[in-house]
């Protein structure tokens, strides 16, 4: 099980994920932006943020740098519907990193977050 930080803008997708990511076994804190994610890692300690890339207030590469910054372990899945958008992000791709392009399967997600837990 891990701690996860999902932070998505788009409430139908971030209840979605935290549903499917729940029912997985895994601990999730929901933000509805960047700047409410980065709220939660004052007091708190997480394996992963899952994020959307294009949000209000703080975007989601701006959000893992700075708590990449803070907590040098903490793997970050970045999510995008804009293809284009994923692929100026993929720089930030690093062992502790994934992009994936939305809509995506549940499934899917499930899988990418597992694959980077034990990498």
């Amino acid at each position: 099980m891990a701690r996860i930080l999902l932070a998505e803008d788009d409430d139908t997708a971030r209840e979605a994920f935290a549903l499917a990511l729940a029912a997985a076994g895994h601990e999730v804190t929901a933000a509805v932006d960047g700047i409410e994610a980065m709220r939660h890692f004052v007091g708190d300690a997480f394996d992963v943020l899952l994020t959307d890339i294009v949000m209000p207030a703080m975007d989601g590469i701006e959000l893992a740098k700075q708590a990449r910054r803070r907590f040098p372990d903490l793997k970050v899945v970045l999510m995008s519907g804009y293809e284009g958008v994923a692929e100026d992000a993929e720089p930030m791709v690093a062992d502790a990193a994934r992009i994936v392009v939305k809509p995506l399967a549940i499934a899917t997600l499930i899988a990418e977050i597992e694959a980077l837990l034990a990498a």
